[in-house]
């Protein structure tokens, strides 16, 4: 029997879904599951949520593509809404289809602005796959079998402050961070490290990026988690949830950075009508509803209880808002099969961390059930 034509890379074994609503989704069988993450970091506003749908559909009966050369007004109207979510410095967006492409576009404009070649990222840093993301992408597994990779990008530790002050010279370009690093094992930064490197970058001349392709758009308690602790970066990348499920990625900049970018740079796709439609309904519900203060009030209920588990099965319980992860004493891959077997999706991040990334629509007793099978699953078995 010839086996089936397959996605590259290979999907891993499990349910085939169909359908999604909400916090749920629906496998060929017809079995409902709990999204607690398994969209990673993507569904903030749960899975095919109305508004957005309806946006779709308006906007793919009017005009699905049109290049950059050219307005639109709905390319527009999402500029607007974004901009008027950031603070005032940070008002020149470019737009993109993914979280890599934004982050390559990051890097860019910082070396075309400063003239500088280094960049200096954090361990256990995750930014990407292309290669200038994953140049500032840490792991060894991401890296093996495409190196060399782009030359002069520095690792240092997360979280350290003297490390970072002594990497960050006259050569720097750009410092780039996640405020939370999630496919690192939700590591939250301290806010002496952020203040430290917005300080160093000033005098140094070097720039300060942020990463909030996943801990943007409510997902970490404030709209934007650089928010949280008052350090504002040069750049910053977005992804994800920006557009309630359609592919988009937006890099944001300075003034300042734009004033003094020498080059060219341009993405076919982004910025196109339908993703940009798709992304002013999913900002609109993201502000109406106040997603943040949800994702707040969630997920202290949520780290709160799952701090109670037993030392014996978890060592650390680390997040901010609906952006969890559970660091256990075990592999996290048979905690994983156990709650896809009760009916609950989520993630890894990494051997020994269970990321928990749930919609942050989710109901709270739904989110509760959730809770109750990552209690049996990680202290049962």
């Amino acid at each position: 029997m010839t086996e089936p034509i397959a996605y590259f890379p290979r999907s891993r074994p499990g349910p085939v879904l169909v359908r999604g609503e909400g916090a749920f989704l629906w496998d060929q069988e017809g079995r409902r599951y709990t999204d607690l993450g398994v969209s990673h970091g993507v569904g903030n506003l749960g899975h095919s949520p109305p508004a957005v749908v309806h946006a779709i559909q308006r906007q793919a009966a009017e005009l699905l593509y049109l290049g950059t050369g050219y307005d639109v007004p709905v390319r527009g109207e999402f500029l607007e809404r974004l901009a008027g979510c950031l603070p005032p410095s940070l008002h020149r967006i470019f737009l993109s289809n993914s979280g890599t492409e934004s982050v390559e576009a990051a890097i860019k404009f910082a070396r075309a602005a400063t003239g500088r070649p280094k960049v200096v990222a954090a361990m256990r840093g995750f930014h990407g796959r292309t290669y200038g993301a994953l140049s500032a992408t840490w792991r060894k597994e991401f890296r093996e079998g495409f190196e060399p990779l782009v030359p002069d990008f520095v690792h240092v530790p997360f979280n350290d402050v003297p490390a970072l002050e002594a990497a960050v010279d006259e050569s720097t370009a750009l410092v780039l961070l996640e405020p939370v690093q999630g496919e690192g094992g939700v590591h939250v930064a301290d806010a002496s490290y952020l203040r430290a490197a917005r300080a160093r970058t000033e005098a140094t001349g070097a720039l300060l990026g942020f990463d909030e392709v996943q801990t943007g758009l409510a997902r970490t308690g404030r709209m934007f988690a650089f928010e949280r602790w008052g350090v504002v970066p040069d750049v910053l990348t977005l992804a994800k949830s920006l557009a309630g499920g359609v592919p988009i990625g937006a890099t944001v900049t300075t003034e300042a950075v734009r004033e003094r970018f020498h080059g060219s740079h341009h993405s076919t796709f982004g910025g196109n009508p339908l993703a940009c439609a798709a992304g002013v309904a999913a900002l609109d519900v993201t502000l109406r509803e106040k997603l943040w203060e949800r994702a707040e009030r969630l997920g202290a209920m949520a780290q709160g209880r799952l701090r109670a588990l037993p030392p014996e099965s978890v060592r650390e319980v680390r997040g901010l808002g609906l952006m969890i992860g559970i660091e256990l004493r075990d592999r996290v891959a048979p905690v994983l099969e156990r709650l896809e077997r009760q009916g609950f999706l989520a993630l890894p991040a990494g051997a020994t961390v269970l990321r928990l990334l749930p919609p942050l629509v989710i109901a709270e007793d739904d989110l509760r059930a959730g809770l109750e099978a990552v209690e049996e699953a990680i202290v049962h078995g």
